[in-house]
């Protein structure tokens, strides 16, 4: 007998056998890298994430003879679906052990949810912001977890999610870069330095988090726009910018955050991330003193980094930009010492990048598959 329940989000109790349930799923993955539990948390606390200040969401979970057997979240994202016209609700936080009739009832709650609020379409998995990651793993489920920049999931919830008929929505593909077969064009190199020389773009590099914070609100602002154009984009509140913001400064290296000026104006900018997948997995989702000090350790020790948000403004793209963005991915990947090099999760709608990623020497191995179901 399955029966699925509601998350009571004032019950700690109740939050916390939510957050701690993929525990169970994965005790025997090696590849999978527990999320910090109190973000997770803060998903589920309407009072302080920003995403409840202008959209809703419900958290359910199935047991079965009394035993959790799975989870999941439903959202309305609002200004997404006034942004793009749509009626979209959106799943995220779905785990579930390896039973068909248990993600039935879980998606069928979902899509009596989204029925009451007048919406026809359920699509996901997608998160509350856009640091969540998006999709179901499809590929590469031998390699390791980017950090908790992306989901990971067992082979089996393929199979789960297509049998209740959900489709392709879009996919988000990750290349691995190795140092010794990144090979970056000497006509990039050139173009970038005629465009530096000609003053109009500049590159701005920090070396401590005083300076990185200084150009945080405008970092905010250009991330924004930047992807206008991408399937995920919707206008973020300013709360939602500081928020992203707050995120990046809490996991950055400072060194490895870069951003291009068009006068003083930020049209562009390239993130790096020291990968401490490892020292996530040791904490197992708990911040104590002690995880922190390891956490601070690895991201010196590591040989791998995540090149995750690189953009230029689309009105400045093809003046010179992009070719300044390469360029200084490339002084990133030779100029700190790291081994391996993941540029984690492209949507397949950034054509052009996908392509430039590749053309570098980029090999595609993880995708992440987002679904959708017309309801």
């Amino acid at each position: 007998m399955i029966s699925i329940e509601k998350v009571d989000l004032s019950s700690k109790k109740a939050v916390n056998e939510f957050v701690e349930f993929p525990f169970k799923i994965y005790r025997n993955i090696p590849q999978w890298v527990p999320p910090i539990l109190s973000d997770i948390k803060l998903m589920l606390n309407p009072k302080k994430h920003p995403f409840y200040e202008h959209s809703e969401g419900e958290f359910f979970v199935a047991r079965m003879n009394g035993e959790m057997v799975g989870r999941i979240g439903a959202l309305e994202n609002k200004p997404f679906n006034e942004y793009h016209d749509t009626r979209q609700a959106q799943f995220y936080l779905f785990e579930c052990v390896d039973d068909q009739e248990v993600a039935n009832a879980l998606f069928n709650r979902v899509f009596e949810w989204a029925h009451a609020r007048g919406l026809n379409e359920v699509v996901g998995p997608k998160g509350l912001s856009p640091f969540d990651g998006y999709g179901i793993q499809i590929e590469g489920f031998e390699h390791r977890q980017m950090m908790v920049m992306m989901n990971y999931n067992p082979p089996y919830y393929v199979k789960l999610v297509e049998n209740l008929g959900f489709q392709k929505e879009v996919d988000f593909v990750s290349c691995y870069l190795h140092r010794d077969s990144f090979k970056m064009p000497e006509k990039v190199h050139l173009v970038a330095q005629r465009v530096k020389e000609k003053g109009t773009f500049r590159v701005v590099t920090f070396t401590n988090r005083k300076e990185l914070k200084a150009y945080a609100y405008q970092i905010g602002e250009a991330y924004n726009k930047t992807f206008v154009n991408n399937w995920e984009y919707y206008p973020l509140t300013q709360r939602e910018i500081d928020f992203v913001v707050q995120n990046l400064l809490t996991i950055a290296d400072p060194r490895l955050i870069k951003v291009i000026l068009y006068g003083e104006k930020i049209v562009g900018f390239l993130f790096g991330f020291p990968d401490v997948s490892a020292a996530l997995q040791r904490a197992k989702g708990r911040l104590t003193p002690w995880a922190i000090i390891d956490l601070l350790a690895e991201m010196k020790r590591t040989k791998w980094v995540s090149l995750n948000g690189a953009g230029i403004l689309p009105e400045y793209q093809g003046r010179g930009g992009n070719a300044l963005l390469y360029s200084e991915m490339d002084k990133t990947i030779k100029e700190f010492g790291f081994e391996h090099f993941e540029l984690t999760q492209v949507a397949e709608t950034a054509v052009q990048m996908r392509k430039d990623l590749i053309n570098v020497g980029g090999i595609p191995y993880k995708n992440h598959r987002v679904y959708y179901k017309h309801i």
